[in-house]
């Protein structure tokens, strides 16, 4: 049986510019799309939409930080749980592309269960991304 896939769309207030974040920086292949209105990405295997909204803009998605382990993560945000090595290689393309970190790339919940590497940024339109990682895999539902 195939794992089912997630399907998550988003508002952007400039569909070039997302497409050069998702496409570009973050190598997602581009799908399906209607010009001036919406693109789909293969987001790792699943599908994500940017739709065209112009009363979207900067910092517009989040709404409330919460704090964790010392840091106030954005909320919303979505992201990719990575493989340890990728997770360091693209932490590495951010920070050479650039990047302004909400949240610098770093250990989580270090000795703790769940212990895990963390960054969260921004896309163009505003909307909060995490990408972490797990030395042990095993670790992600720890309690």
């Amino acid at each position: 049986m195939t794992a089912p896939l997630f399907h998550l769309a988003i508002p952007v207030d400039d569909l070039e510019a997302g497409r050069a974040f998702y496409g570009d920086l973050l190598g997602c292949p581009q799908g399906r799309e209607d010009p001036g209105h919406w693109i789909d990405f293969d987001f790792r295997g699943h599908q994500l939409v940017l739709h065209k909204d112009d009363s979207w803009g900067e910092g517009a998605g989040v709404r409330t930080r919460n704090a964790v382990d010392g840091d106030a993560v954005p909320v919303p945000h979505f992201g990719l749980v990575l493989g340890w090595d990728e997770w360091h290689a693209l932490a590495d393309k951010l920070r050479g592309a650039g990047t302004a970190f909400v949240i610098e790339p770093h250990i989580r919940f270090a000795g703790k269960p769940g212990e895990q590497a963390t960054m969260f940024f921004h896309d163009p339109a505003g909307n909060a991304l995490e990408f972490k990682a797990f030395k042990d895999i095993g670790q992600l539902f720890a309690t």
